[in-house]
């Protein structure tokens, strides 16, 4: 479904914006307008309101943040998506502590950045969804609401933190980091928005290490009936049974998937925090 009359507002040259925006289906009706550069950015929001800024994907992160600083003064409800030529742990660190909403480097994936946008529109309700206890680039600490959406921006926001990997590699450990993180919001909190996770993400010299810490009771591997890390590989459907039995919806696959996707996975003894460790071979500048 399209979003009426909601207002877009990019910045410069960018890689196709009307492809990219206005014949996207999930965008059909939203009225999108070109700035060329900041000021003439500024000068249109001075004039009228946009429910979303996308920003300039030439310009770096720092001059981005350097301007919604000012775009903060004129309309500070603004849900804005930062796109850069590319961003260093540090820049990732100032973007969540500046409340950006999403932040993608090139090369860009245009289905990845109108989805985002598309969701941006969607929800009034964001700027307390992800929080910044400490950060470093090589450590930080989070506390992030539990709502599907702030699980996905914040998927978003580590996958650009750790592009010091191989692409490969780098998925596979954000699909372990995402089933985890909506594993600890599905079953620590019942995806209540009231409630929170917390989030830890470190990088060693040769590993790199996520902690999740949920606000459930925890749980004992004896009580995992209803998922498949709970039966032999040769029965990888057993479990299907069993959440139909509960009433529960499709799933159960999560805590199997990261477990075969990093090289350890630890839970504390009541079971409401896990250790993700993935060991890598070197460390480099961009970390975290």
């Amino acid at each position: 479904m399209g979003m009426p009359e909601a207002r877009i507002l990019t910045i410069g040259e960018g890689p196709g914006w009307e492809t990219w925006f206005v014949k996207s289906p999930e965008l059909q009706g939203c009225v999108l307008e070109n700035a060329a550069g900041s000021a003439d950015a500024l000068q249109r929001l001075r004039s009228r309101s946009f429910e979303v800024l996308v920003t300039d994907p030439r310009t770096s992160i720092p001059e981005d943040l350097a301007l919604l600083l000012e775009v903060g003064r004129i309309r500070p409800g603004l849900r804005t998506l930062v796109l850069a030529p590319e961003a260093a742990p540090a820049d990732v660190i100032a973007a969540l502590r500046a409340r950006v909403f999403a932040c993608f480097t090139a090369p860009f994936d245009p289905r990845e950045v109108v989805n985002m946008v598309a969701k941006a529109l969607q929800e009034p309700d964001w700027r307390r969804g992800i929080e910044v206890l400490s950060a470093q680039p090589d450590w930080i600490s989070l506390r992030v609401t539990c709502r599907l959406l702030n699980a996905e921006r914040l998927v978003r926001f580590m996958t650009e933190m750790r592009a010091d990997l191989a692409e490969d590699q780098r998925d596979s450990l954000l699909m372990a980091f995402r089933e985890m993180l909506l594993n600890a919001m599905e079953h620590g909190a019942g995806f209540d928005p009231e409630k929170v996770v917390q989030v830890t993400a470190a990088r060693t010299a040769r590993a790199i290490v996520y902690h999740f810490r949920d606000p459930g009771p925890g749980f004992q591997k004896e009580s995992l009936a209803h998922a498949a890390l709970s039966y032999p590989a040769d029965q990888p459907l057993a479990h299907v049974q069993q959440r139909e039995a509960l009433g529960m919806r499709p799933g159960g696959w999560g805590i199997l998937i990261a477990s075969q996707l990093v090289d350890e996975l630890i839970y504390n003894e009541t079971g409401n925090e896990v250790l993700l460790i993935k060991h890598v071979q070197t460390h480099q500048s961009r970390s975290a």
